[in-house]
């Protein structure tokens, strides 16, 4: 199967809790590490994927955080503004109409406006050129929404193409809808817990990608996973000594568990599940993110 380093536009989901901050700073290290120029967008949050790489917080303005890796915090209010701009062209006509106050309360009323301008800036700066007409940005890792906001979220142009009438805003959602239904273009990875909420939930994302957005889903990653330590055998010998045995059940039992929320993926799914293991670390930052980053190798280059 092919790598996401095959795409540009990587967008990471799952359930609130499963990790997807990680795995999203993860392969947005590992694409600037390819020597491809990623931007890491996070949308309206607390900028989890700086603090994990112990950079400072980007705001809403890109930021270098080191060679090849920008980041930005996609907000409401300045993607309002950068949005307009881009389609009004003028800043006086700017502030005419968008920072006039009985404009600004109007526009509240508006369906999906919020969203649709945070999802334009982030598919702007996918599009974006250098002055020598090649891509700004080699590689977008969108963190996206937990799962139920993602839907929404990533659906704002479909909504759009069957509400409004042709015009500007059409036009504009049918740009951004063929952006995200390209598979050459756009890869879903999802992200769930060897747990059985966080696993059916990817699996409701995966159908609400694949019916209501017409993304498809690239690959899920199975993140915290314990790894088999102890085999029936060595429960066995453990058995005059309770306190061990208990422990090495626990592990056992979760190891199991493990096994069995990858077969539920990889049968439903229909694509490649890459586990990253249960990590025991004081402090959970960058060293964290470069050992995650080496078990998705194989996701980003497709090496078997």
């Amino acid at each position: 199967m092919a790598g996401l380093l095959d795409k540009r536009l990587w967008i990471v989901s799952g359930k609130g809790g499963v990790g997807k901050s990680t795995v999203a700073a993860a392969l947005a290290l590992r694409s600037a590490r390819a020597g491809r120029r990623t931007l890491v967008c996070e949308v309206n949050t607390q900028e989890r994927v700086s603090r994990l790489l112990e950079r400072p917080p980007a705001g809403p303005d890109i930021r270098l955080l080191e060679d090849n890796l920008w980041a930005v915090d996609v907000r409401p209010q300045e993607a309002m503004r950068e949005y307009a701009l881009m389609t009004l062209r003028f800043e006086t006509l700017y502030k005419t109409v968008f920072e006039n106050r009985l404009v600004r309360y109007f526009l509240r009323f508006i369906p999906s406006l919020q969203e649709l301008v945070l999802l334009g800036k982030i598919l702007f700066h996918l599009q974006e050129k250098r002055p020598d007409g090649t891509d700004r940005f080699e590689t977008l890792v969108l963190d996206a929404p937990a799962t139920g906001h993602a839907i929404t979220f990533l659906n704002v142009p479909q909504v759009l193409l069957r509400t409004v009438p042709p015009g500007p805003m059409a036009r504009e959602a049918l740009k951004m809808r063929d952006l995200l239904v390209d598979p050459r273009i756009t890869a879903a990875v999802l992200v769930a817990l060897p747990e059985e909420l966080p696993v059916n939930e990817a699996l409701e994302l995966h159908a609400a990608l694949r019916d209501r957005v017409q993304i498809r889903t690239h690959a899920a990653v199975l993140n915290s996973v314990f790894p088999e330590r102890f085999t029936d055998g060595d429960l066995q010998a453990l058995a005059g000594y309770p306190e061990l045995l208990t422990v090495a059940k626990t592990q056992h039992d979760r190891a199991a568990l493990a096994v069995l929320a990858g077969t539920k993926l990889e049968r439903n799914l229909h694509v490649p599940v890459y586990p990253v293991p249960r990590l025991f670390v004081p402090s959970f930052g960058r060293a964290a993110i470069e050992e995650i980053m080496g078990h998705l190798e194989p996701l980003v280059t497709g090496a078997s």
